[in-house]
Formats: C-alpha cells, structure tokens, sequence
C-alpha cells in the first residue's frame, strides 16, 4: 500500500519569468486559464502548485505519462484522476487505487494521498482575527463545535494557545469533511474529536486522534496530526475506501510518514514535460498581480 504526504513552499516561491512560463506549460489548458482568473498572486502561486504536485503523484506514484494525465473535478470542486490507467490483468488483479487530496494556506500546499483508503487533507494557520477579539471570533463560531471542544479550546492556556487548537479542531473536521466529499452542506456539531496529550510534532505525525460522529466512536477513522513549522498544522483523515463495513475486518492503515516532504520547485517539474506552447500573456498577467501589492503600498505611502 502507498502513503504520499508532500508539501510545497508557496508563500516564500518568487518565480522567476522562465519557472511561471514552464509550470504553465505543464498543466492542462483549462486549469491554466483558471489560475489566470486570480486576483492575488498567491492564490495563482498556491493553485499553481496544486495542480503540479498533483500530476507529480500521478506520473510517479501511478506510472501514467505526464502527456497522458487528465484531471477533472467533480461537481463540488474535487480533483480527480480520469479515465485510471488499467494495469490489473485476468490472473493479477488491480492494485488498490489511489486517493488524494490538496490543501493550500498560510505559506504552503500540501497533497496527502493514499492507496486503497479516502483520503482528505487540511492545513491551517495560526493567525489572529483580522476584524474582531478572539472572545468575539469564538462567538462567530460558536455553532462550529460542540461544547466539549469548545471546553478544550478554551482551557488551551492564553489566546494564541486558543487559537492553535482551534484551527487544530478546524483543520481535523476540514479533512473529514473533504475526505467524504460531502461539502459546506455537512453539520460540523456531528464530528467531535478528542485529542491525545502527546504535543505535536515537526517530525512525525499522532495518530491517537479519536473523532465521534453522531455521538459514536468511529473505529474506521484514522487522523494525522503533524506540524510544518511553528504556526502550521495539518491534519490527514483516512477512512475506509467503501463508507461500509467494520475497521476489525481491514488490515490496520500503514505506520505514518515521519512528516510531510517539503519539495523544492525543481522537485515539482523533475518529471513534467510540456503539454501546451508557450504563453508569454500568462507571465505578463501573473507579474501584475505580484506587483499589485507594492504598487498599492507605493500609493498609500504618497498620499
């Protein structure tokens, strides 16, 4: 069985006019005109190295040709591998198939996949509210946790204490969410996690994490919990392939990554070859939104 954690630097990535014009060749047209549509160079950056690390996966981990990949997404926005490579044969069956997942936030993009098993990643980071107190944005919350998690959060110790098992809690419930596929639809009072007092870790990643559904125990369930750096938490949730049967009559998940692999740019495109001709617009068009930041300070500072 495989197990991929990877993770990629987007907030510190300043691509140079060569980088952006050759990972544009290497996605497919559309999502190339979708990360165009971005207002922010960030989120083109953060998309950018989505849909890279995603064909790296597919291309080493898969064995399908860079030329050969295509990834749609599903009604709700999911990524997903079209039309599978078949390599089962009538007397050696198909591998389990592989299931992944992106995130992107804060400084970084993180791909979690998973053969045989869902798989749903989620990253966040520890920041404090833009326009309100902490008190004041637990209040906005309130609906998105019971009163147990909420007991936890607000006994983690001072206000950035509170808000780092906060966004633990959060990014726990996201992975569910998006490892089930279910969307913004999805109550989030129906999970509850208790979390382990082991700390968590740069270095490898907890898997004592319980979640609740409905007020039960979910034994086929099995989250991640690791940190990137100081102010960034992941959290992987692994769940059974078919929604349906008992956790005792799977063989137990594979020992967890010692963390995720953070992968260079170079890393990125090490196997990608081109699918498009080159598009000179598509530099022209991300190096305005880059500078669109220190144009605006620019402004402000002159009036």
């Amino acid at each position: 069985m495989g197990s991929v954690r990877w993770a990629f630097r987007c907030g510190t990535w300043t691509p140079s006019r060569s980088e952006w014009l050759f990972a544009a060749r290497c996605v497919q047209r559309e999502e190339k005109d979708r990360i165009g549509q971005f207002v922010f160079a960030r989120d083109a950056k953060s998309a950018m190295a989505g849909r890279l690390l995603l064909r790296k996966l597919v291309h080493d981990r898969v064995g399908i040709p860079w030329s050969e990949i295509r990834l749609d997404r599903s009604p709700r926005g999911k990524p997903y591998l079209a039309a599978p490579l078949k390599v089962g044969t009538d007397s050696v069956p198909e591998p389990p198939s592989w299931s992944f997942n992106l995130s992107h936030q804060g400084e970084y993009a993180v791909l979690a996949a998973e053969q045989g098993m869902q798989v749903g990643v989620d990253i966040m980071k520890i920041t404090m509210p833009g326009s309100s107190s902490v008190p004041e944005f637990f209040r906005i919350m309130t609906r998105q946790f019971t009163a147990y998690e909420w007991s936890v959060i607000q006994s983690s110790g001072l206000e950035h204490q509170q808000l780092a098992a906060f966004y633990r809690h959060w990014a726990l419930k996201e992975s569910f969410i998006k490892a089930i596929g279910t969307g913004l639809g999805f109550n989030l009072q129906r999970v509850e996690f208790h979390l382990p007092p082991e700390p968590l870790s740069q270095k490898c990643a907890l898997r004592q994490t319980k979640m609740l559904l409905d007020e039960e125990e979910e034994g086929d369930w099995v989250f991640e919990e690791s940190l990137l750096d100081a102010d960034h938490h992941v959290a992987v949730a692994l769940g059974p392939a078919d929604h349906a049967g008992s956790s005792r009559l799977r063989p137990p998940p594979p020992p967890p990554p010692t963390s995720f692999t953070l992968l260079s740019f170079s890393d990125l495109i090490a196997s990608a070859s081109p699918l498009t001709e080159e598009d000179p617009a598509c530099w022209d068009s991300f190096k305005m939104k880059a500078e669109a930041p220190q144009r605006q300070r620019e402004t402000r500072a002159s009036e």
